[in-house]
């Protein structure tokens, strides 16, 4: 390995009692400053690779380092460059938002004025003011988040893991979530390795993604090049029954081509060059067909093509 990137991952496994294959030989770089995310479906296996990342499960197999330490071998050392924010809340809720943040601090080595100065800081950083002297108790999902993630950055981490740092939030939090994620790396920079299931999170955030399947990588690209492999447009196509039979008279028309696939009964047609209005002549007349829709690709249609499942499940 070479020691330039943040987090480096060769051929990691993780098998529970001899045969659950939860992680299944991954292999992975996040470069200094990267915001890279794991993309997949609840169970792909996301979960599992942060927690051998962080050091709370030991690995089967293969090997991963944060910033040089390696994450068995070196697990103390590793721990002191990093921090991660649980998808679940693990802040202590009887007590003040404040008052998490200087334990936290201090369990960290801190005393005195560090402690004081720190928490200042990311209570003003993180918009707290506010919220810092009432019970965390009192706070909605999105105000826990906000103290959490503040709170993992008291450490001053090199690489910040967050598992599924939006789930259960209504739009309005998601959003504001988001933008403060956003300017993490530039505020701090920091690399951030991020899980999630959103589309539109990955999208929007990540410099690179891993798609993960069944604890494997199936894809890891940028989302634009991951994208840009079904071009500008894609022809969505319900049909009733099972949609092979149509997709072959569509391949045999020139009308879709090898990248295109069928889940249930539906067809998605990456449409490169072909004109849209071209293809949608090709399907009049055809009584199979319910419904005919273009749009732009989505993520979701790269893990279809490479899986047959679809990411929100």
């Amino acid at each position: 390995m070479t020691t330039t990137a943040a987090v480096q991952v060769r051929d990691l496994r993780k098998t529970y009692d001899g045969e659950v294959e939860a992680v299944r030989g991954i292999d992975f770089d996040v470069e200094t400053g990267e915001v890279f995310g794991l993309l997949g479906p609840n169970g792909a296996g996301k979960s599992t690779t942060i927690g051998m990342l962080t050091t709370t499960i030991r690995p089967t197999s293969g090997s991963a380092r944060l910033c040089g330490h390696d994450v068995v071998t070196g697990a103390r050392a590793a721990r002191s460059v990093s921090a991660v924010v649980f998808q679940e809340a693990v802040v202590d809720r009887p007590l003040t938002g404040r008052r998490n943040l200087e334990v936290h601090a201090q369990l960290w080595g801190l005393s005195g004025a560090d402690v004081v100065e720190r928490v200042d800081d990311a209570i003003d950083s993180f918009a707290l003011g506010d919220l810092a002297d009432r019970p965390v108790g009192s706070y909605s999902g999105g105000e826990r988040r906000r103290l959490e993630i503040a709170r993992s950055l008291l450490s001053r981490p090199r690489v910040l893991f967050l598992d599924e740092p939006t789930v259960g939030l209504d739009p309005r939090m998601r959003v504001e979530l988001l933008d403060l994620v956003d300017g993490l790396r530039d505020r701090h920079g920091l690399s951030i390795v991020l899980t999630t299931h959103y589309l539109d999170e990955a999208e929007r955030l990540c410099d690179r993604v891993g798609i993960m399947h069944a604890g494997r990588i199936v894809a890891l690209d940028s989302p634009a090049t991951l994208l840009g492999a079904f071009g500008a447009e894609v022809l969505e196509v319900r049909v009733r029954g099972h949609a092979d039979g149509v997709l072959s008279s569509l391949r045999a028309g020139r009308v879709a081509g090898d990248d295109a696939f069928a889940v249930g009964g539906t067809i998605t047609i990456p449409l490169h060059d072909l004109p849209a209005a071209r293809a949608l002549r090709s399907l009049d007349g055809d009584e199979h067909v319910v419904a005919v829709t273009t749009r732009p690709p989505t993520l979701d249609d790269v893990y279809l093509r490479l899986t047959g499942d679809t990411l929100a499940a």
